[in-house]
C-alpha cells in the first residue's frame, strides 16, 4: 500500500451552537489541512498521485473558505465542527478530482483529510 499526502491551510472564524463553552462565541484559527491518497498501484512514471495536481485542488477548496464566517456556509448547517470541515473538504476533492472516489476499480483514492484547529488538535475524516 502506498500514500502520498500533501498539506494546505486556511483562516477562519466561526463558533459553534449548541456548545457550552468559550467556543459558542466568534473565534478563529488558522486551519491546516492534510489530504491523503492511498492505493495500491503506482502509475508508469512510478507514482501514485502526482502532488502537483492533488496540492492544487486541496488548495482551490481551501481557499473557497479562506477568510470566511464558516456560519455562513450552508454546508456546514451552522455549526462549524472541525469535523464537518473535513468531510466538506473531503467531498469537494472528489467532486473536483471524480477519480479519487473509492471504487473496486480505483488505484488510488482520497483516503481522509485532516483538519487541525491547532497543533494539538485533529479532526480526521476517512473514506467508507
Amino acid at each position: 500500500m502506498f500514500e502520498v499526502r500533501v498539506t494546505a491551510d486556511f483562516s477562519a472564524a466561526h463558533f459553534l451552537k449548541d456548545y457550552n463553552g468559550k467556543c459558542e462565541n466568534l473565534h478563529g484559527h488558522n486551519y491546516k489541512v492534510f489530504a491523503h491518497v492511498r492505493g495500491t498501484e503506482l502509475d508508469e512514471g512510478g507514482m501514485l498521485m502526482d502532488f502537483s495536481r492533488l496540492k492544487k485542488t486541496l488548495r482551490e477548496v481551501c481557499s473557497e473558505i479562506d477568510h470566511t464566517n464558516l456560519n455562513d456556509i450552508k454546508a456546514f448547517q451552522q455549526n462549524p465542527s472541525a469535523e464537518r470541515i473535513a468531510v466538506f473538504i473531503f467531498n469537494r476533492i472528489i467532486e473536483k478530482i471524480p477519480l479519487l472516489k473509492k471504487s473496486d476499480e480505483s488505484k488510488a483514492w482520497l483516503y481522509a483529510v485532516d483538519v487541525f484547529e491547532t497543533e494539538t488538535s485533529r479532526a480526521r475524516y476517512i473514506a467508507e
